[in-house]
Parts: C-alpha cells; sequence; structure tokens
C-alpha cells in the first residue's frame, strides 16, 4: 500500500505547500462546477471561475500551455455563459434552455476547433515545446475543450461528449506530468460527465415532450 501511495504522489515531494493546497482547492472549486453543469445550474459558472484562476497558475508551473489557454478561455466562456443563462429571451420570457446542435453550429465548431490548435501549437513552437509528445496531446485536447466550453455557453448536450472525450485525453497526461491530484479530479469529472449527459438528455426529452 505504501509503494502504492508513494508511486502517485512522490512527485509532491518537491512542491511547496502552497501549490498543494491550491492544488486541492481548485480542485474541489472544479468539481462543485461540474456538479453544477451536470444539474443544469448556473452556479456552475462561478464556482468554475474559481477553479479556473487558480489551475491558470498550476498549468504554468507544468508548462501546459495549452491548458493555460484552455483555462483563459474559460474564464472568457464562462463570464459569457453566465450572461446567457441568466438572460430571458425578449419573445417568450424564457431562460435559455437545453438544446441539440444544429448544422450552423456544427460548422462553427469545426472553426473553433482548427483555431484553437493552430494557436495552442504556435504558442508550443514558441515555447520550443513541441518537440515533446505530450505536446501534441495538449494541443489535440484544447480543440476539443474550446469546443465543449463553447457548446456548453450554449446549453447544447453535446457539450458533455467532447469534454468526455477530453478529460479521458487529459489523464494519463496529467499523471504523467506529476499532477497526480488533478488528474484523479479529472478521473472524478468524466464520470460526473457521463451523469451530467443523461441527466441533460433526460431533461431535453421533458422539454420536447412539453412543448
Amino acid at each position: 500500500m505504501n509503494e502504492i501511495l508513494d508511486f502517485l504522489f512522490s512527485q509532491y515531494k518537491d512542491y511547496s505547500t502552497l501549490n498543494i493546497c491550491l492544488e486541492a482547492i481548485a480542485s474541489v472549486f472544479g468539481a462543485l462546477s461540474v456538479v453544477y453543469s451536470a444539474r443544469n445550474s448556473i452556479l456552475v459558472y462561478p464556482t468554475g471561475i474559481v477553479s479556473t484562476v487558480i489551475f491558470t497558475y498550476m498549468f504554468l508551473q507544468w508548462d501546459l500551455y495549452g491548458d493555460v489557454i484552455i483555462s483563459f478561455y474559460y474564464f472568457i466562456m464562462s463570464i459569457y455563459g453566465w450572461m446567457l443563462w441568466s438572460r430571458k429571451d425578449k419573445q417568450d420570457d424564457k431562460l435559455l434552455e437545453i438544446n441539440q446542435m444544429t448544422a450552423k453550429d456544427v460548422a462553427k465548431c469545426i472553426q473553433i476547433f482548427i483555431v484553437s490548435v493552430i494557436f495552442v501549437a504556435i504558442v508550443f513552437i514558441y515555447n520550443n515545446k513541441f518537440t515533446y509528445w505530450w505536446a501534441y496531446v495538449d494541443t489535440f485536447t484544447t480543440g476539443l475543450c474550446f469546443v465543449g466550453m463553447w457548446l456548453l455557453a450554449k446549453r447544447k448536450i453535446e457539450n458533455w461528449i467532447f469534454l468526455i472525450i477530453a478529460d479521458i485525453i487529459a489523464i494519463p497526461l496529467l499523471f504523467y506530468k506529476g499532477a497526480t491530484v488533478t488528474s484523479i479530479f479529472y478521473i472524478f469529472l468524466t464520470i460526473v460527465a457521463f451523469i451530467g449527459y443523461f441527466s441533460w438528455k433526460r431533461t431535453l426529452q421533458n422539454q420536447i415532450q412539453a412543448s
């Protein structure tokens, strides 16, 4: 048992107490954010913002520039999504409901993915980090996260699919980089994301039946 714990957490021997505490706090608020998202609650955004700000600092420490960009983008999209979710439609006085992607959304997602991947690749090349295999993985997951978070702000049910794929890919990457707590946190995110998808699906079906 001690050997397993040492294998999982030995990298934290070189971490400062501050960084360990910050990673734990960011993980807690991130977990709350995903739970609120699964419950279709607007509290997904304030809790997510707290987590994002802290994780931005942590990702800089780990040289995960793609994740730094994801965090900054998430901060912007959190504010944007917060506004959309709290704003009522002028015609029917309803808040934004869970909905599905349209052909226009698909085209937009492709654009977001391509632009984000190119941008992150440039950042890695500029910082001489594109010689590592994980830089390619980080670049790809960044594109998935950008698409997923834009869909979340639009309250599209498909956001879960993109975020689930990104989380599954990110777990071994984070573990490889020595971020054991964060990788465990991402496992939790993946589980909650599956729950969130099916919860949103039931809500969407109820909305369709009621309309």
